[in-house]
């Protein structure tokens, strides 16, 4: 897999980059903005325009002339990082470069040209693939375009990695690698020390899994101390048996990405830190596996948490928000301003919106109406789901203050984040995004696989509130 830095050239007038041209179907029949030729070669292989196709205008002995991408019903104005994705895919290897592209417009492309290019290839013998290059017009930055695509493909490559190699030590691992890139201090507490430090749920929802995996909860921070305070909370359930209410095989077939939350939270804090945002940092990750061994916790048992209320296990494959549960509250403890929590977290999210829109719930209106705007600007989808009070008793216990599951059944997505608001500081500012970490079927620039999510708004929306 190419190096996102590999991807993209800075502007270089003596360099000889094939033009790409964006094509709407108006266009081809016009013939206008395109090159000679190309709407009678179009015409004669079939070429219509249509979204993410692409065709080669041949030169002459065999080369490329000009390079078609169909736009389809697609606005040629609109910044859509992916209208040009279906391209690496499709050329040989060389430099090219959009025909007529302004420098806001160019970066945003390049996202999507870099993110196509792609591949989780730890286990593959190497391909020694060449690069498809990108020239970015005169006057546009590749840098930013470089952290993000960085971002992204460490948020792939930590959820595609399977949990034999990515258990909560080599998450742990993974925390500690960016901690160093970027001068971060970083501290873990691991096994019996999460109840020297009250930790109650993170160990109990870890503590059946081998000595080697133990549980644990990795707490970076980076900034200026007295800079606004940014707390990311990252769910970091390395595998997901279910627990005693155990899954089903295909329950547990993806289940290596249950850390998807924990993956969002390091790339987002890759983000921050590369683009030296003023703010003081801090990722609090819950690292576990739900394991079965004869140590692993019980339907019906009945847990203290951090912040001192109560849980009964109404099920233990809802575990993940009881990890989070202790986070959120030591999060809590430092009043940042503003608490953001990512997690693969219900089914119920995928069948209200499906997998590829992320289900957001926000405790504050002013921050919603920033992060709405900025996920547009950027495009990268979310929307928001009710906190509906009216769900709250659903959660009700009998023998504690209240139970990790609803006997309903109904808006489960809901009453999980009802669950999670139980433990968040009074007054806070709060974001919790039920997220699911995968691409269901391939699309361009969006191989099926590990995917970063809303992570790229979450970056817009904390610059526009603090500064770049």
């Amino acid at each position: 897999m190419p190096a996102p830095i590999e991807c993209l050239a800075p502007f270089d007038k003596t360099l000889d980059a094939t033009p790409i041209y964006l094509v709407s179907p108006a266009d081809l029949a016009n013939g206008k903005r395109l090159p000679v030729g190309a709407r009678e070669w179009a015409a004669t292989v079939g070429f219509k325009a249509g979204e993410d196709s692409v065709c080669l205008v041949p030169g002459p002995k065999g080369s490329v002339k000009a390079v078609l991408v169909g736009l389809g019903a697609r606005d040629a104005k609109a910044l859509d990082p992916f209208v040009i994705a279906a391209v690496p895919a499709a050329v040989p290897a060389g430099t090219y470069k959009l025909a007529t592209a302004g420098r806001t417009f160019a970066e945003t492309a390049a996202l999507g040209w870099c993110l196509a290019q792609y591949g989780f290839d730890r286990y593959k013998a190497a391909n020694g693939k060449t690069p498809v290059v990108l020239m970015l017009p005169d006057g546009a930055d590749p840098v930013p375009v470089w952290q993000e695509a960085e971002a992204v493909t460490l948020v792939r490559d930590l959820v595609n990695t399977p949990a034999e190699d990515m258990g909560p030590d080599a998450l742990q691992d993974a925390a500690e690698e960016l901690a160093e890139e970027f001068g971060a201090a970083i501290s873990t507490l691991v096994g019996e020390e999460l109840l020297d430090e009250n930790y109650p749920m993170i160990h109990a929802v870890g503590r059946a899994a081998e000595a080697g995996r133990a549980p644990r909860l990795i707490d970076m921070t980076w900034g200026d101390e007295d800079a606004p305070k940014v707390t990311l909370v990252g769910k970091g359930v390395c595998f997901d048996t279910g627990g005693l209410d155990l899954k089903t095989a295909s329950g547990m077939r993806l289940m290596k990405k249950d850390m998807g939350g924990a993956a969002h939270a390091l790339g987002l804090a890759r983000l921050i830190m590369s683009r030296n945002l003023p703010v003081c940092l801090r990722v609090l990750v819950p690292a576990v596996e739900n394991s079965v061994s004869g140590s692993s916790f019980r339907p019906g048992d009945v847990f203290p948490t951090r912040k001192g209320l109560s849980v009964e296990i109404g099920n233990t494959d809802a575990e993940g928000r009881l990890v989070l549960s202790d986070a959120l509250t030591a999060a809590s403890e430092e009043t940042p301003d503003i608490l953001i929590d990512f997690a693969t977290l219900t089914g119920a999210a995928r069948v209200a919106l499906g997998p590829e829109l992320p289900p957001a719930y926000a405790n504050d209106e002013g921050v919603w109406k920033a992060l709405e705007k900025a996920s547009g600007d950027v495009r990268d989808p979310m929307w928001r789901m009710p906190l509906h009070t009216g769900y709250r008793d659903d959660l009700d216990s009998p023998i504690a203050d209240l139970c990790n599951s609803s006997e309903s059944g109904f808006a489960g997505s809901i009453t999980a984040a009802l669950f999670l608001q139980r433990f968040v500081g009074e007054g806070l500012p709060w974001l919790h995004f039920d997220i699911y970490a995968w691409n269901a079927k391939p699309r361009p620039g969006r191989p099926k696989g590990g995917e970063a999510q809303v992570i790229r708004a979450m970056l817009r929306y904390l610059e526009d509130r603090f500064g770049a």
